[in-house]
Protein backbone atom coordinates (compact mmCIF):
# COMPACT_ATOMS: atom_id res chain seq x y z
CA UNK A 1 0.00 0.00 0.00
CA UNK A 2 2.83 2.59 0.85
CA UNK A 3 4.67 1.96 -2.42
CA UNK A 4 1.09 2.55 -4.51
CA UNK A 5 0.99 5.99 -2.52
CA UNK A 6 4.09 6.49 -3.57
CA UNK A 7 3.30 5.65 -7.27
CA UNK A 8 0.66 7.82 -6.96
CA UNK A 9 2.54 10.86 -5.68
CA UNK A 10 4.74 10.61 -8.09
CA UNK A 11 2.70 10.23 -11.03
CA UNK A 12 0.57 13.58 -10.08
CA UNK A 13 3.79 15.38 -9.27
CA UNK A 14 4.91 14.58 -12.86
CA UNK A 15 1.56 14.78 -14.33
CA UNK A 16 0.59 11.92 -15.82
CA UNK A 17 -2.85 11.44 -15.57
CA UNK A 18 -3.56 8.41 -17.83
CA UNK A 19 -1.08 6.47 -16.04
CA UNK A 20 -2.49 7.82 -12.88
CA UNK A 21 -6.40 6.97 -13.85
CA UNK A 22 -5.04 3.33 -15.00
CA UNK A 23 -3.66 2.86 -11.54
CA UNK A 24 -6.71 3.13 -10.27
CA UNK A 25 -8.51 1.29 -12.61
CA UNK A 26 -6.69 -1.39 -11.61
CA UNK A 27 -8.23 -1.06 -7.96
CA UNK A 28 -11.52 -1.06 -9.49
CA UNK A 29 -11.83 2.69 -9.52
CA UNK A 30 -12.98 4.41 -12.70
CA UNK A 31 -13.15 7.55 -13.51
CA UNK A 32 -16.83 8.35 -12.94
CA UNK A 33 -15.98 7.47 -9.53
CA UNK A 34 -13.04 9.89 -9.29
CA UNK A 35 -15.35 12.31 -11.39
CA UNK A 36 -17.94 12.02 -8.30
CA UNK A 37 -15.42 12.24 -5.72
CA UNK A 38 -13.60 15.64 -7.22
CA UNK A 39 -17.26 17.52 -7.66
CA UNK A 40 -17.61 16.59 -4.34
CA UNK A 41 -14.17 17.94 -3.60
CA UNK A 42 -15.31 20.85 -5.67
CA UNK A 43 -18.47 21.41 -3.94
CA UNK A 44 -17.20 21.32 -0.47
CA UNK A 45 -14.57 23.98 -1.45
CA UNK A 46 -17.55 26.39 -2.47
CA UNK A 47 -18.85 25.83 0.90
CA UNK A 48 -15.67 26.64 2.56
CA UNK A 49 -15.29 29.83 0.38
CA UNK A 50 -18.77 30.85 1.19
CA UNK A 51 -18.37 30.51 4.92
CA UNK A 52 -14.79 32.65 4.79
CA UNK A 53 -16.06 35.21 2.09
CA UNK A 54 -18.87 35.87 4.69
CA UNK A 55 -16.63 35.99 7.74
CA UNK A 56 -14.37 38.57 5.97
CA UNK A 57 -17.57 40.74 5.18
CA UNK A 58 -18.71 40.77 8.69
CA UNK A 59 -14.62 42.01 9.87
CA UNK A 60 -15.18 44.67 7.18
CA UNK A 61 -18.50 45.30 8.84
CA UNK A 62 -16.96 45.58 12.12
CA UNK A 63 -14.18 47.92 10.63
CA UNK A 64 -16.64 49.99 9.57
CA UNK A 65 -18.34 50.33 12.82
CA UNK A 66 -15.18 51.21 14.34
CA UNK A 67 -15.54 53.49 17.83
CA UNK A 68 -12.20 53.30 19.25
CA UNK A 69 -9.36 51.04 20.45
CA UNK A 70 -6.30 49.66 18.89
CA UNK A 71 -6.77 49.88 15.07
CA UNK A 72 -3.46 48.02 14.40
CA UNK A 73 -5.57 44.77 16.05
CA UNK A 74 -8.30 46.00 12.84
CA UNK A 75 -6.18 46.02 10.04
CA UNK A 76 -4.69 42.50 11.17
CA UNK A 77 -7.78 41.03 11.19
CA UNK A 78 -8.94 42.18 8.15
CA UNK A 79 -6.01 41.03 6.43
CA UNK A 80 -5.86 37.86 7.81
CA UNK A 81 -9.53 37.39 6.40
CA UNK A 82 -8.20 38.62 3.25
CA UNK A 83 -5.23 35.84 2.60
CA UNK A 84 -8.16 33.30 4.21
CA UNK A 85 -10.28 34.69 1.43
CA UNK A 86 -7.47 34.42 -1.28
CA UNK A 87 -6.64 31.00 -0.60
CA UNK A 88 -10.52 30.03 -0.42
CA UNK A 89 -10.35 30.96 -3.73
CA UNK A 90 -7.87 29.61 -4.99
CA UNK A 91 -8.68 26.24 -3.54
CA UNK A 92 -12.32 26.51 -5.49
CA UNK A 93 -10.56 26.85 -8.85
CA UNK A 94 -8.08 24.20 -7.99
CA UNK A 95 -10.82 22.26 -7.55
CA UNK A 96 -12.50 22.96 -10.39
CA UNK A 97 -9.72 22.64 -12.55
CA UNK A 98 -9.21 18.20 -11.18
CA UNK A 99 -13.14 18.62 -12.25
CA UNK A 100 -12.63 19.58 -15.88
CA UNK A 101 -9.25 17.05 -16.30
CA UNK A 102 -11.20 13.88 -15.06
CA UNK A 103 -14.15 14.62 -17.44
CA UNK A 104 -12.37 15.33 -20.68
CA UNK A 105 -10.54 12.03 -19.69
CA UNK A 106 -13.84 10.09 -18.95
CA UNK A 107 -16.07 11.89 -21.90
CA UNK A 108 -12.76 10.60 -24.42
CA UNK A 109 -13.09 7.09 -23.10
CA UNK A 110 -16.55 6.96 -23.52
CA UNK A 111 -17.09 8.34 -26.75
CA UNK A 112 -14.11 5.93 -28.00
CA UNK A 113 -15.35 2.53 -26.47
CA UNK A 114 -18.75 3.55 -28.19
CA UNK A 115 -16.60 2.12 -31.24
CA UNK A 116 -16.42 -1.28 -29.75
CA UNK A 117 -19.71 -2.11 -29.69
CA UNK A 118 -21.19 -4.92 -31.80
CA UNK A 119 -24.72 -4.43 -30.06
CA UNK A 120 -26.34 -1.58 -32.27
CA UNK A 121 -29.24 -0.64 -29.38
CA UNK A 122 -26.57 -0.81 -26.46
CA UNK A 123 -24.32 1.32 -28.73
CA UNK A 124 -27.06 3.47 -29.31
CA UNK A 125 -28.50 3.34 -25.43
CA UNK A 126 -24.85 4.31 -24.33
CA UNK A 127 -24.38 7.55 -26.93
CA UNK A 128 -27.55 8.34 -25.32
CA UNK A 129 -26.56 8.33 -22.09
CA UNK A 130 -22.95 10.08 -23.08
CA UNK A 131 -24.61 12.94 -24.44
CA UNK A 132 -27.12 13.52 -21.28
CA UNK A 133 -24.37 13.08 -19.18
CA UNK A 134 -21.93 15.60 -20.93
CA UNK A 135 -25.58 18.30 -20.83
CA UNK A 136 -25.73 17.72 -17.22
CA UNK A 137 -21.53 18.58 -17.10
CA UNK A 138 -21.76 21.33 -19.25
CA UNK A 139 -24.64 23.12 -17.28
CA UNK A 140 -22.38 21.96 -13.76
CA UNK A 141 -19.35 23.38 -14.56
CA UNK A 142 -20.36 26.79 -16.23
CA UNK A 143 -21.94 27.01 -12.98
CA UNK A 144 -18.78 26.66 -11.44
CA UNK A 145 -16.92 28.47 -13.45
CA UNK A 146 -19.70 31.36 -13.05
CA UNK A 147 -19.29 31.23 -9.40
CA UNK A 148 -15.50 31.31 -9.60
CA UNK A 149 -15.62 34.24 -11.54
CA UNK A 150 -17.44 36.30 -8.54
CA UNK A 151 -14.27 35.95 -6.25
CA UNK A 152 -11.87 38.11 -8.41
CA UNK A 153 -13.36 41.50 -8.07
CA UNK A 154 -13.94 40.97 -4.42
CA UNK A 155 -10.49 39.35 -3.99
CA UNK A 156 -9.26 42.73 -5.19
CA UNK A 157 -11.80 45.10 -3.25
CA UNK A 158 -10.80 43.44 -0.42
CA UNK A 159 -6.83 43.87 -1.03
CA UNK A 160 -7.61 47.80 -2.00
CA UNK A 161 -9.32 48.32 1.59
CA UNK A 162 -6.56 46.25 3.00
CA UNK A 163 -3.69 48.19 1.39
CA UNK A 164 -5.76 51.94 2.15
CA UNK A 165 -6.08 50.63 5.83
CA UNK A 166 -2.30 49.89 6.40
CA UNK A 167 -1.14 53.23 5.02
CA UNK A 168 -3.68 55.21 6.79
CA UNK A 169 -3.99 53.78 10.29
CA UNK A 170 -6.24 56.77 11.41
CA UNK A 171 -10.16 56.72 12.59
CA UNK A 172 -10.39 59.19 9.10
CA UNK A 173 -9.14 56.25 6.87
CA UNK A 174 -12.13 54.03 8.38
CA UNK A 175 -14.26 56.85 8.02
CA UNK A 176 -13.44 56.68 4.33
CA UNK A 177 -13.74 53.19 3.89
CA UNK A 178 -17.33 53.31 4.99
CA UNK A 179 -18.68 53.75 1.59
CA UNK A 180 -17.00 50.76 0.24
CA UNK A 181 -18.97 48.14 2.24
CA UNK A 182 -22.03 48.38 0.53
CA UNK A 183 -20.49 47.75 -2.72
CA UNK A 184 -18.48 44.90 -1.24
CA UNK A 185 -21.38 43.25 0.23
CA UNK A 186 -23.49 43.70 -2.88
CA UNK A 187 -20.57 41.61 -4.63
CA UNK A 188 -20.42 38.86 -1.36
CA UNK A 189 -24.03 38.16 -1.78
CA UNK A 190 -24.18 37.53 -5.67
CA UNK A 191 -20.72 35.41 -4.89
CA UNK A 192 -22.74 33.44 -2.50
CA UNK A 193 -25.69 33.17 -4.06
CA UNK A 194 -23.68 31.94 -7.99
CA UNK A 195 -21.95 29.00 -5.08
CA UNK A 196 -25.42 28.22 -3.86
CA UNK A 197 -26.59 27.13 -7.33
CA UNK A 198 -23.14 25.19 -8.41
CA UNK A 199 -23.78 23.71 -5.40
CA UNK A 200 -27.08 22.79 -5.79
CA UNK A 201 -26.10 21.88 -9.44
CA UNK A 202 -23.69 19.34 -7.55
CA UNK A 203 -25.99 17.98 -5.39
CA UNK A 204 -27.91 16.88 -8.61
CA UNK A 205 -25.04 15.77 -10.68
CA UNK A 206 -23.75 13.50 -8.38
CA UNK A 207 -27.12 11.73 -7.85
CA UNK A 208 -27.88 11.53 -11.58
CA UNK A 209 -24.61 9.73 -12.19
CA UNK A 210 -24.74 7.47 -9.32
CA UNK A 211 -28.22 6.21 -10.27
Amino acid sequence: MKNLVIVFFSLVMFGCQSAYYAAWEKLGVEKRDILVDRVEDAKDSQEDAQEQFASALDEFSQLINYDGGELQDVYDDLSGQYEASKSAADNVSNRIDKVESVAEALFDEWAEELEKYSNAKLKRDSEKQLRETQRRYNSLISAMRKAESKMPPVLSALQDNVLYLKHNLNANAVGALQGEFNLIKKDIDLLIEEMNSAISQSNEFITSIQS
